[in-house]
């Protein structure tokens, strides 16, 4: 017995069969992560270190070399790079494509650990990372207004930042912009010379006195309890009053108190980021969601948490969105849905017109759904999102699941006019064709099963496509094997005796007639119609060198970056002066929704660059640009922007970037990077400012940068040894 005859013969469990793979690849649907790519570990971990104030020379031979030394061993590295700055390290290893990252990075994790003795010990612990795209936020909040930057601080970390770290589906909220509270002491070298005090006097009071040391407990007996020493200054007045007790060590017979020598306020720690929106003062929340959830979900939950917030924000603050990258992957999975649904559809006219019966129609539109979100079931317990690459799966496999049910209708339908009856059609004409739709559901998978199977990063991206197009069509196979027989048992109608089939008859036959004649002539020029398509062939291979080609194409998703660089050894202030010139002009462009501009970047430390996030206007309600009839796309944008940019005096470099390509770049972002390498840094300087002078003169390429920068002023201070120990300063303290 075949499985077509089990579901003839027993049309309740064919039924139900039908309803349970649509029922549970629903809930399948319901409950599967949306996302705008697959969830794909790439094979690289990223170890940051920081060492506050160490210069990149001391940061290189000190840090990055140790830390490379160490990782070196690990099983399956391929290439270990490093980036040194001021204060900063980032060795980045990456690994063969078949090395499992996880088992890696704890393996990076161990090798580090080992290597600690070696690296500084006023190092920061390094933080180990692997590299996801869909590790980055989603939505980026903006907290802005007039009140000062230390309420701003205050408010987002101890209040907003848990407000939204506690919505479902939030997996972190990253901080940019953000400035730690510090308690400052200023202190005044004239009062310190008169008492003969030194820093490092106030430093070990500071050290030794404001601090809270485990004391342990008391047993007298009948009670126990425990025991604390409150030695923590609670506030600024409570700090100044304490005693500094000792001179170069030694204890002191008068009573000196910090607030003797200096001045102690509640304030921030250096400013060396500033963030803005709308030209006031911000903190930036990047919203991280966890892995597998569904990104448009969780965006929707923080949109309605800041509408709440909003109530209850206190006078002159103002919270909202200035970045959502969900925005696009919900209109994009709108948009695919609809395919879905409108590719449904149409698939039923089309076969409405040619079968000419609403019943053989009907029988084929049923197994769209059997198929397509049977299939949903299968990509839910695989761990799949809804994505760009399973939907377009999904999309392309509505026009090929009803092949197998058109194969097995069209021959039951045969029997079925020679006289048979509904059931004994169905039985004869299941199973001739039983093996017929088999092979040509192999063909097919011999398609898409190798794309599961492919290697590098776009096979990995591709490995969800290929799964989902094989799920899709193994099914279509099992519903035309199955439920198509049955569902002709049931009822049947071949459509001939319409008015419909008869005109659909007609045109058939005249199309029989063209295509008999044509095929004649081309069997009597066979050479020829073979040596046409031979030709055809090469040609097509010869365009393959003129084709352009890319990772994935720019979209259109009103989303920018812009990077901005002084000069090497510029101050933040400067910069900042810089960045104020080009926000003036986003905030009466008329394209432009919104900004986010952070000053020194959103960790710091880059006093001389600044990012700006900048939100397009939807493609109805921008403007023309100057010499254009037309309102511009991102891509047209995107040269009049990095113009603008580039014309505000004090800026050195200006890069503007397309964030839909957002995963698909290389490590800075990049379409394009290569790097150069050799034993000179003075040689490869050389080289680098060559390379990109030939590259930007050619014409072909924009935003050429580098990471290796040169011109740094510093300050050196040669300490006379001689002089320093006979007044019994070490070179510590000189340093410090």
């Amino acid at each position: 017995m075949t499985l077509s005859d089990l579901s003839i013969k027993n049309p309740v469990f064919a039924w139900m069969l039908m309803a349970g793979l649509i029922v549970f690849g629903w809930i399948g649907f319901s409950s599967m992560g949306v996302s705008m790519l697959p969830d794909v570990d790439f094979p690289v971990v990223t170890v940051n270190v920081t060492l506050e104030g160490a210069a990149p020379e001391v940061m290189e031979t000190e840090v990055a070399d140790i830390i490379e030394d160490a990782v070196m061993s690990v099983q399956g590295v391929r290439e270990v790079s490093s980036s040194s700055r001021l204060g900063s390290a980032m060795v980045t290893v990456e690994f063969e494509l078949n090395r499992n990252i996880d088992v890696a990075l704890q393996e990076v994790q161990s090798k580090i650990a080992q290597a600690q003795k070696n690296l500084p010990r006023e190092i920061d612990p390094p933080i180990v990372t692997k590299t996801n795209p869909e590790d980055q936020p989603i939505l980026w909040l903006g907290l802005s207004g007039d009140r000062p930057l230390k309420d701003l601080m205050e408010y987002t970390h101890g209040f907003l930042k848990d407000q939204f770290t506690s919505v479902a589906g939030v997996g972190d909220v990253f901080l940019g912009g953000y400035i730690d509270p510090n308690l400052r002491v200023w202190l005044d070298a004239r009062k310190m010379d008169e008492r003969q005090l030194t820093v490092d006097d106030v430093i070990a009071a500071i050290s030794q006195q404001h601090a809270e040391q485990p004391a342990g407990y008391i047993d007298t007996g009948k009670h126990e309890l425990n025991v604390r020493v409150m030695g923590e200054a609670a506030s600024p007045e409570e700090f100044s009053k304490i005693v500094i007790a000792g001179r170069a060590g030694a204890p002191i017979w008068r009573t000196f108190r910090i607030g003797d020598v200096a001045t102690v306020e509640d304030g921030l720690a250096d400013v060396r980021r500033i963030s803005r929106n709308g030209g006031k003062p911000a903190v930036g929340l990047g919203i991280r969601k966890q892995r597998g959830s569904n990104a448009v979900a969780v965006a929707q939950a923080v949109k309605k948490k800041v509408a709440e917030i909003q109530k209850i924000l206190p006078q002159g603050l103002r919270l909202r969105p200035v970045n959502d990258t969900t925005r696009f992957i919900e209109e994009s999975t709108h948009e695919l849905n609809f395919t879905l649904v409108l590719s449904a559809l149409l698939t039923g006219l089309v076969c409405w017109a040619f079968l000419g019966s609403w019943s053989s129609t009907l029988n084929v539109l049923l197994a769209i759904p059997t198929s397509i979100v049977g299939s949903f079931l299968i990509l839910y317990f695989m761990g799949f999102t809804l994505n760009t690459f399973t939907l377009l799966g999904l999309s392309l496999a509505i026009g090929i699941v009803v092949d197998d049910a058109i194969m097995m209708l069209e021959n039951i339908v045969r029997y079925h006019e020679q006289g048979l009856s509904r059931v004994r059609a169905s039985l004869v004409g299941a199973r001739e064709i039983t093996f017929p739709a088999m092979a040509a559901s192999i063909a097919i998978l011999a398609i898409f099963v190798p794309v599961v199977f492919m290697k590098g990063i776009v096979g990995k991206f591709f490995f969800q496509f290929g799964v989902t197009m094989s799920v899709a069509v193994l099914l279509s196979l099992i519903e035309a094997l199955t439920l198509t027989p049955m569902r002709c048992s049931q009822f049947l109608d071949s459509g001939r005796s319409t008015w419909v089939g008869r005109r659909r008859e007609g045109l058939l036959d005249k199309i029989t007639e063209s295509y008999r004649g044509l095929l004649a002539r081309c069997l009597d020029h066979r050479w020829k119609v073979i040596g046409a398509a031979l030709g055809v062939f090469l040609l097509s291979l010869g365009l393959i060198k003129v084709i352009k080609k890319e990772f994935v194409p720019a979209q259109d998703q009103s989303m920018l970056l812009v990077r901005v660089q002084t000069p090497l050894g510029s101050s933040i202030d400067f910069t900042d002066s810089v960045m104020k010139k080009a926000e003036a002009w986003a905030l009466q462009e008329p394209n432009i929704k919104d900004y986010y501009a952070a000053i020194g970047g959103f960790g710091g430390g880059e006093v001389n660059t600044a990012i700006m996030f900048i939100t397009m206007k939807p493609f109805k309600e921008r403007v023309p640009l100057p010499g254009m009839r037309r309102a511009p796309t991102q891509q047209e944008y995107i040269p009049y922007v990095r113009s603008k940019i580039v014309s505000n005096p004090g800026v050195m470099r200006g890069i503007v970037q397309d964030l839909s390509l957002a995963g698909f770049t290389s490590q800075r972002g990049f379409p394009v990077e290569f790097s150069i390498r050799g034993p000179d840094w003075d040689q490869l300087a050389g080289f680098g400012e060559r390379i990109m002078k030939e590259m930007s003169d050619s014409g072909s390429m924009t935003d050429v940068d580098t990471d290796y920068k040169l011109g740094m002023p510093e300050v050196r201070v040669q300490p006379d040894r001689a002089k320093a120990a006979m007044r019994g300063v070490s070179i510590q303290s000189i340093g410090n």
